[in-house]
Formats: C-alpha cells, structure tokens, sequence
C-alpha cells in the first residue's frame, strides 16, 4: 500500500477505502469512461476534506472531487488515478431560515430532498435540474447546473450566497455569506460555480430561498410545423409573458414518443410541440392561462390541453421525462448534447440537424429548453451487425454540431459541462485569452495542478 495512503488512514480512519468495490463505485459517472482511483475518502464533514487535500498536496497526488455522480461528461472520472473525495455522505440541511431567505446545507444533500424541505415551510428552492432526485447540491454547483425552470428563475448560480471551500492546499475558504447584496471584494463565490471541482472542493452552501407560488398550471400544444412551434415561444414571450418553463420537441423525437407511447396525446400530424409552464398568484394564473392559449390557436397550434390541477401538471412533465425514454426505445444509442444557442436561432438549428440526418442517415433528436436556447441535441448512435455502436460518423457529427453553434453565437453546453466529453472542443469554443485566463486562475488556486487534472484541456 502506497505510503500516502497509510498517511491518509492514519490521519482520518475509517473514512479511507480502497477495497474493490468502492473504488469501482467511484470511477466515473454516467458517461461512458471510467478509471479507478487508488483509495476514495467518504467525508462526512469539511475538517476530513481539509486533511485529505493536505496529504494528497504534500505527496502531490492526483484528487478528483466527486458529489453523486451523475454527471454526462466525465467530470468526475479519476482519469490519473489518486484519490477520490466524495462529498455524498454530507446531507445535513443545517439551516432552513424563511425570515432571512436561505437555506444552509451540506454539499451532500440532494437537490429534490432541499425542495421538499422548503415546500414543507411554503418557500421554494428552484433550481431543478432533471437529475434532482439523484443528484447533490455541491455538484449542481459545481457544474453549474440548470432545468426547465431557468427561463424565469435563472440557474443554480442564481441562488448562491456564500460557501465554504476547501483549496488544493487543504485551506478552508469561506466567501460570500446570507445577505442577498454583497459586494465585498471579488465574486469568489461566483467563481466556484461552474468550475467543475477544479479549483477547490465544495463542502457547504449558503442558498438564496424563495417564497413558493401559491398557484401552478401548464399546457401542451402541437403543431403542423417546427417553425410555428418556435414561432410560439417568441410569440409568448412577445406577449409579454414571462413562464417558468417552455419546452420544445422536433418530429423525430414526436415520432419516437409515438411508437414508444402508444396512445393519441400526440397527434399523427403534430411535426413540432412545446410545453408552457406558469406559476403565480391563482387568479393570475388562470388569467395567463387563457391569454397564452389564444397566443397559441393565433400561431397555428392544432391541439392545446390545458393542465389546471397539481396532477394534470405532473401528467404533462411526465410526458416531457417520456421523450429520452422514446429515444432509448429505439434501440439507438443517444449522444446527448446540451448546446445553447440564441432564441431566434432555434429553427436554423433544427433545419441544420435535419441536413446532418438527410445526408448521412444518422438521426439528430432535438429537445428542451426552449426559453432559454438550451437544447438538448441528441445524435443516434447506429449499430453495426454485432449490436455495437458505430461512434466514428456519430463523433464527427457532434464535431459539426459544435462548430455550427460556435459560429452562430452559442455555447456547447449549458448544463452538463466541459469534463472529458467535450474537453477537445474548450479552447476552440472560448477563444485564447479565455483559456489564458483559465489557465491563470488554475494556476494561482491549484499550483500542483492535483485538483481534478485532465478536465477542461486545463492542464
């Protein structure tokens, strides 16, 4: 056994594994690579991450944060090995205070367990990546991360006031605080968020709560064409509507759900279709309600149902969670990007994946966030004749895909995050002095580069 991690059981017990099974537990995430690490540290408070950090700094070994691990890009693939720090055994909410809007908890706690929390005083957290029952606090900071509901209440960053952070050198960091103004020196706290456990390890969050809409209701509409589809966001947001959620389906994805479903919610003809979701004060809503629905019939929509009730409501999101497990059904395997391009260039967008589809015969799914321009481009990964994906013209589409956003004024994630999946394409998508000033910040907060390396073509 390597004398660093002798050193690391010495220092902190029975929190040190390295027995098979835990490290295959922790070698990656649900994207496809995996590498396992030499031992993994199941913290249960900040004091055990700070030791951890000061033996892995003095021995200079590798160490890759890790929250639940559900991540889509490799971001806590231990790719050189080391040690893990998972953060997942810290799920104490140590604070739920409505009277000064925040929420104090542990990097562990997984989001929907949060929500709930705060729907059980009336107020509301409202970041909700697809992930939340599953995935933590920490890395949905850490990534950054969105859902649905980012068109009106803004992503995860949005909501964070303060956090406690342990450097590359074992340090504490504590920045920020629980006022919701606070301009004292730099955003360091803003930093952290995104930085993909790269430049320190997250271990506690001061949150900015909310207090819940009293009132909730949603619709689904199909149309005749994509471009009317898309034409009805804008047209909703013209009209000076502002919801919580607008989702967006292309017909492959439609034709998918079809054949998966087997039921008439879709209609045969429907080539594009959005999900609106609005929430307020009741008599508001049921007043938004109707005037979103003329918006619609006006834009060519030929089916709208309306959803009044909490069930009708989850009924229509449960139609939404359908549309990935259409697109697994088909026997396909799904590469699922999460691009962001600007609203207007929504149609361009899928006309661009249609001629992809059109000239190779490969299928290009696009759904999601329509609101906010983040949709999730999803190429269909054929099968050769012994049943195993055939990556190489897939991986030179989503070459193309990321190319085609760059140049239109988008981003090749919005949610999911740089990792090892889209690493190659960093550079290329932010320009030199960006990543000189990447590198930079590397440099100053991680000077042995052992936090997280091989990520972001940061090292």
């Amino acid at each position: 056994m390597a004398d660093w991690i002798e050193e690391l059981q010495r220092e902190l017990g029975d929190c040190v594994h390295t027995d098979t099974p835990t490290l295959e537990a922790h070698a990656g995430d649900k994207w496809h690579a995996a590498h396992l690490p030499e031992a993994v540290v199941l913290a249960t408070c900040t004091a055990q991450v700070s030791a951890a950090m000061k033996v892995a700094a003095k021995h200079r070994i590798p160490v890759t944060p890790r929250g639940a691990g559900v991540g889509y890009v490799g971001g806590c693939v231990p790719v050189r090995g080391g040690l893990v720090i998972s953060t997942a055994p810290m799920q104490r909410i140590v604070e739920l205070n409505p009277a000064d809007g925040v929420a104090v908890v542990e990097a562990g706690v997984l989001t929907a367990d949060l929500q709930e929390a705060c729907a059980r005083v009336g107020w509301f957290y409202p970041p909700d990546p697809a992930s939340r029952k599953e995935s933590s606090i920490g890395g949905n900071i850490a990534t950054n991360a969105g859902g649905p509901r980012c068109l009106k209440y803004g992503v995860t960053r949005s909501y964070v006031l303060g956090l406690e952070v342990v450097l590359a050198d074992g340090r504490i960091l504590t920045c920020g605080g629980r006022t919701h103004k606070n301009k004292q020196g730099f955003d360091l706290t803003g930093l952290f968020c995104g930085s993909e456990g790269m430049l320190g390890i997250i271990t506690k969050a001061t949150l900015r709560i909310i207090p819940a809409p009293p009132a909730r209701a949603a619709l689904h509409a199909s149309f005749p064409r994509f471009a009317l589809a898309a034409q009805a966001v804008q047209n909703i947001l013209q009209g000076g509507h502002l919801p919580c959620a607008i989702e967006i389906t292309d017909a492959y994805t439609l034709t998918a759900a079809r054949a998966y479903l087997q039921n008439e919610v879709l209609p045969a003809d429907a080539q594009g279709h959005i999900i609106v979701e609005i929430d307020g004060q009741a008599d508001a809503v049921a007043t938004e309600l109707q005037s979103i629905t003329r918006i619609l019939h006006n834009t060519g929509a030929t089916t709208i149902c309306p959803a009044c009730t909490e069930d009708e409501v989850e009924q229509i999101w449960q139609l939404r969670r359908e549309f990935s497990y259409s697109l697994k059904a088909t026997g396909l395997t799904k590469l699922n990007e999460d691009i962001v391009i600007p609203r207007s260039q929504l149609v361009q967008l899928v006309e661009f994946c249609e001629s992809m589809q059109q000239e190779t015969g490969i299928p290009v799914a696009c759904f999601g966030h329509s609101g906010d321009g983040n949709i999730h481009t999803n190429i269909m990964v054929p099968k050769d004749a012994q049943g195993k994906d055939i990556r190489e013209p897939a991986d030179a589409l989503v070459h193309r895909l990321f190319r085609w956003v760059t140049e239109h004024g988008g981003s090749i994630t919005g949610e999911h995050g740089i990792g090892l999946a889209k690493a190659p394409w960093f550079p290329a998508a932010i320009g030199d002095t960006a990543m000189d000033a990447h590198r930079a910040l590397k440099q100053a907060l991680d000077p042995l580069h052992i936090l997280n390396p091989g990520k972001m073509s940061l090292d």
